[in-house]
């Protein structure tokens, strides 16, 4: 029994050792892996994790054709500088980050409205985020209606709702004055409406595209802004304010040119 034993017990050291043998092996296999990749930079990507990147003769992977050199999966052919290399590794650009810098005469716009606080068009702060921002903004094919938008907009009477896709309850006016849940009544296209607007306490709906809807809302969004400082609601200091109105018009001009966000759904 005692031999036995001891036969168990060499073989189980036997294993034993084979298998620290394999772990070890493992080990210096996982360390040499680490190397590599530690080594490998988009700007210098190591050539022995990505094979595809190494020179033409070495793989094959180019072509010569009439004096120009053509990657096999490009479709256009590039001329080769004579006695120039080809720097074949990728690179990646980094972010950009976005600065910014004070308009000395739109701060002092802005801090002469805010000695006077209101929101008529009077002082050049005010009238200059008409000219350039609130009149484009709400500038639509359908100029009559766009009046009305505007003034309600300025009066905080105008009201924008979801629309259901089914049957909407129309006022007695013609299909082209109140669009559709497939006719933008502002602009006139054939849109797929999934917003509505009133303007005041009138009974009327109007039917309003993605697009038209983010000019409105950007409008709004800035109206509602100069309201809160006039009122007294916003804490911040005389520069923080100024910022923030100068996103609200950037959101304005960007949604004049015809961007905005969609819900995913």
């Amino acid at each position: 029994m005692v031999n036995e034993a001891n036969v168990k017990q060499a073989g189980a050291e036997k294993q034993l050792k084979e298998a620290q043998g394999k772990i070890d092996v493992l080990q210096a296999e996982v360390t040499a892996l680490k190397t590599l990749v530690l080594t490998s930079t988009p700007s210098s990507p190591n050539r022995q994790l990505h094979p595809q990147l190494q020179a033409s003769g070495a793989r094959g992977g180019y072509r010569h054709v009439g004096g120009h050199v053509r990657n096999k999966s490009a479709s256009g052919a590039f001329p080769s500088v004579p006695g120039k290399q080809e720097n074949t590794s990728l690179s990646i650009q980094p972010a950009a980050k976005e600065d910014r810098e004070m308009d000395s005469v739109l701060f002092a716009e802005f801090l002469m409205w805010k000695e006077n606080l209101s929101v008529e068009r009077s002082s050049a702060f005010l009238s200059r985020v008409y000219r350039e921002d609130i009149g484009p903004c709400l500038s639509f094919t359908k100029s009559e209606l766009s009046q009305l938008v505007q003034s309600a907009v300025e009066n905080n009477s105008l009201t924008i709702e979801p629309v259901a896709m089914s049957a909407l309850p129309m006022v007695k006016a013609s299909a082209v004055e109140c669009g559709g849940p497939k006719k933008c009544a502002l602009s006139g296209m054939s849109r797929l409406c999934r917003h509505r607007i009133q303007l005041g306490d009138k009974g009327s709906y109007y039917c309003i595209s993605p697009s038209s809807r983010a000019r409105i809302t950007a409008v709004c969004n800035f109206f509602t802004y100069i309201r809160y400082i006039q009122q007294g609601l916003v804490r911040h200091d005389a520069e923080q304010m100024f910022w923030e109105v100068m996103r609200l018009r950037r959101e304005m001009t960007v949604a004049k040119l015809g961007f905005y966000l969609t819900d995913q759904g």
